[in-house]
């Protein structure tokens, strides 16, 4: 067993473990979006969530609601190394990320995919008063939860919200917990319910691979969330 997959295995001191195993690896945590692009430049992907079992199940949820309701156009907020990307059925795609070396994997990996499109997100430089980023469905995969900075979070949320024209999907985790290195869990649905009156909660799909301290990286906390914007067509 990985060193790493063990500490996850150990009930909460596992969590604490892993925070400290992850600072003697990386090194301080400086933020988010430097962690991210440390990750991906060295080499790293976007996690086991984007892989194998979980990326097929993940995408099979999304597909699904992209089919049932018409989606033509998606944006995503967060789309790491692409290989989540790679398991999608979309008409149209814009993904975004913070780290410029996942994006760079996404542009050679889907070069000769003329739906897709890839944009460089910066929360504090992003201000789209125009419109030009706004899809009928707003993703956020396996992304809440990692963002650790109230700040960086509130702005994440709101250029999220704002992007959905008619609906906005999140999977991600819906509790609170104190930070881990670059990890917390966040009680996001209240949040949105305070924040965007203007949508209401649609629908929770609870995922078929709940987490389990024993299988860490086959299971998750989190589920599916889908918002649909009130008097929106379709």
């Amino acid at each position: 067993m990985r060193l790493k997959t063990y500490i996850r295995s150990i009930p909460i001191i596992g969590r604490l473990s892993l925070a400290v195993y992850a600072r003697m690896k990386h090194g301080p945590f400086r933020g988010s979006r430097d962690y991210w692009e440390a990750r991906y430049s060295g080499g790293g992907t976007s996690g086991p969530g984007s892989y194998s079992h979980l990326a097929v199940y993940k995408a099979g949820v999304i597909n699904e609601y992209v089919r049932r309701n018409s989606i033509q156009t998606v944006i995503e907020f967060g789309c790491g190394d692409g290989n989540q990307l790679s398991y999608s059925k979309y008409p149209r795609y814009v993904g975004l990320d913070v780290s410029g070396s996942a994006l760079s994997r996404c542009i050679l990996k889907f070069k000769a995919d003329g739906s897709k499109s890839f944009f460089l997100y910066d929360s504090e430089r992003f201000v789209d008063n125009g419109g030009m980023f706004k899809a009928e469905l707003a993703l956020s995969l396996d992304v809440i939860y990692h963002l650790v900075e109230d700040d960086v979070y509130s702005k994440y949320l709101r250029h999220l919200f704002a992007a959905g024209t008619r609906s906005v999907g999140i999977y991600s985790s819906d509790c609170d917990d104190p930070v881990l290195y670059h990890c917390r869990n966040r009680k996001f649905t209240k949040d949105a319910r305070q924040l965007f009156p203007e949508w209401e909660l649609e629908e929770v799909v609870q995922n078929e691979f709940p987490y389990d301290p024993k299988t860490p990286e086959g299971t998750s906390q989190a589920n599916f969330f889908f918002y649909r914007r009130r008097g929106a067509n379709g």
